[in-house]
């Protein structure tokens, strides 16, 4: 491969001279046009040639490349035969290992610099304690904290900040905590710090007083708590945090917008997700892969295939992620035959499957009881891409024979697989038991899932249903009998509506909305309207 060196000058010796400050923009430049690893060594070794690999200030500029196209290792090895490098250059090899599968090195660097006589500085805690978190080792990062301290580092806000969540990150939200309360200065990296460590541990609580007691919000702070509220399953607490920030005029970031079109997609809330889209569009928001992907998926949980099938026809590039959203997305509508035409698709574009490929396209096989494809599959899936299936994938499988009656077969697999059946896997048995009328198959269901999901009441009206369509009644109302006696309550049925971009659930039962009576009102009138139009047969009565 031919590699110009036009951005040099021909006199190379007085080009490269440190002193001068052209040379250091202009081997910048060259080092940036680099968009393979080939250019590097070539200009690695244009750098032997003129001994420019001992030039702390090249040789940083270059270990960042290497850094960028992912060759940390090289450049590791390019460090350890420099004589006496600066601080400078220290920081910049410590930040590239840190990245690597093997961050240990990043921390025995960094141990390297006070036997080299340096002291380390705002940059160098933050480079080593990512490597920390990557080997949750939280006992080098307490030294490390102890070493900030000494050196009044720790009054550093980058420092601080990345202390924080090194804690948080190693699962020590309250030492992070501590720091956070122990800090003179509270800047908004600190808080949205803060706020993240709460939020990785689960503590959404927490997360929103910290955010409440803000005295000042970015992007970051809000998207932190959206992201947080749309990951434990809670939409409508990220979906009105979104709101909230609307009414702040803070514009939404991609990441603010995944957050919430995650939401959308659990609630079904296409009105707000199609504004989003708008949104995307109009601003011209940088148009990651993750954003459409995320878009196709929302389209799809809210009922819209078509929109979805549109959003992923019209991008230019596609992830294995894309491909598996897409044939989920038909999966879930039903159409399993085109979910097996997108994944000849996806094998014919050369994009490799993945394991949530496959649990996607076991899905559509199961939605529509093509037993025969999914067998072929799930062995295609070890014999020619060799991914070994995952609990996901027994259980997408378990499903597909239980539901189209091979049960006998759907046991052996489950006693089979090289893991405990979870409570998904024998709810599809009990479901597929209950179609099928084998009580026995139910009974041994339930009696895993009443110590799997004790609470579950679906289960327990499963059985005595499938018990009372076999004429057993006695049965069926023994099952009853224990569901009481285990303190266990049906829960009550729900339904959520969106009107203008707001998300109302309602729960059978349920009168605690402000509007119950005006609901209630306007259903006895539709109710009367029907009557009259003889349309309705039943009696209703409201109690209000």
């Amino acid at each position: 491969m031919c590699w110009s060196f036009s951005l040099l000058s021909k006199s190379s010796s007085s080009f490269f001279k440190p002193a001068i400050f052209t040379s250091s923009l202009q081997f910048t430049s060259l080092l940036s046009n680099c968009r393979h690893h080939l250019h590097l060594y070539q200009i690695h070794g244009f750098m032997l040639h003129r001994a420019l690999d001992q030039d702390n200030l090249f040789l940083s500029q270059f270990i960042d490349a290497c850094t960028s196209l992912g060759l940390s290792s090289y450049a590791f090895s390019i460090f350890s035969n420099k004589t006496h490098p600066d601080l400078r250059l220290y920081n910049t090899a410590i930040k590239a290992l840190s990245k690597t599968s093997s961050p240990i090195n990043a921390i025995w660097l960094y141990t390297r610099i006070r036997i080299d006589g340096l002291r380390p500085d705002s940059y160098s805690i933050p480079s080593v304690l990512k490597a920390v978190v990557k080997l949750s080792a939280v006992e080098v990062g307490r030294q490390i904290h102890t070493q900030t301290v000494s050196s009044a580092l720790d009054m550093d806000v980058n420092v601080a900040t990345s202390l924080i969540q090194m804690y948080s990150s190693c699962g020590f939200v309250s030492d992070a905590r501590k720091l956070f309360d122990f800090v003179g200065f509270k800047d908004v990296a600190l808080w949205n710090a803060m706020v993240a460590g709460y939020v990785k541990v689960g503590e959404l609580k927490s997360a929103r007083k910290v955010f409440n007691e803000m005295p000042q919000r970015n992007v970051i702070s809000w998207t932190t708590l959206i992201a947080g509220y749309a990951q434990t399953n809670r939409p409508h607490e990220a979906i009105e945090l979104f709101r909230k920030m609307q009414l702040e005029e803070v514009e939404p970031d991609e990441i603010a917008m995944l957050a919430v079109l995650s939401a959308c997609a659990d609630l079904g809330a296409l009105e707000l997700g199609e504004w989003i889209h708008n949104y995307i569009e109009k601003h011209g928001l940088c148009r990651i892969v993750s954003l459409y992907n995320a878009l196709i998926d929302m389209y799809a949980k809210s009922g819209n295939i078509r929109r979805a099938l549109e959003v992923f026809e019209n991008m230019k590039q596609k992830s294995v992620i894309t491909w598996s959203t897409v044939i989920a997305a038909l999966a879930l509508h039903g159409l399993g035959g085109e979910a097996i035409d997108m994944f000849l698709r996806m094998e014919k574009a050369k994009v490799r499957p993945n394991e949530v490929t496959f649990v996607a396209i076991l899905s559509a096989c199961s939605h529509v009881g093509m037993v025969d494809v999914g067998r072929y599959y799930f062995d295609q899936m070890q014999s020619m891409y060799k991914i070994e299936p995952k609990i996901e994938h027994y259980g997408c499988m378990i499903d597909l024979l239980a539901r189209a009656g091979y049960l006998q077969e759907a046991q052996k697999l489950l006693h089979d697989m090289p893991f405990e059946a979870n409570a998904m896997i024998w709810g599809s048995l009990l479901a597929a038991s209950n179609t099928h009328r084998d009580a026995e198959l139910a009974q041994l269901a339930l009696k895993h899932l009443a110590k799997l999901e004790p609470g579950n009441s679906g289960n327990y009206v499963l059985l005595s249903n499938t018990y009372a369509a076999l004429g057993k009644w006695n049965e069926s109302g023994t099952v009853r009998k224990l569901m009481r006696n285990a303190g266990v309550k049906k829960a009550p049925g729900g339904s959520v509506i969106e009107i203008n971009n707001i998300v109302y659930e309602f729960l059978a039962g349920d009168m605690s909305d402000s509007q119950v009576h005006e609901i209630y009102h306007v259903l006895c009138k539709i109710i009367l309207q029907l009557k009259m139009a003889g349309s309705y047969q039943e009696e209703w009565s409201f109690k209000i």
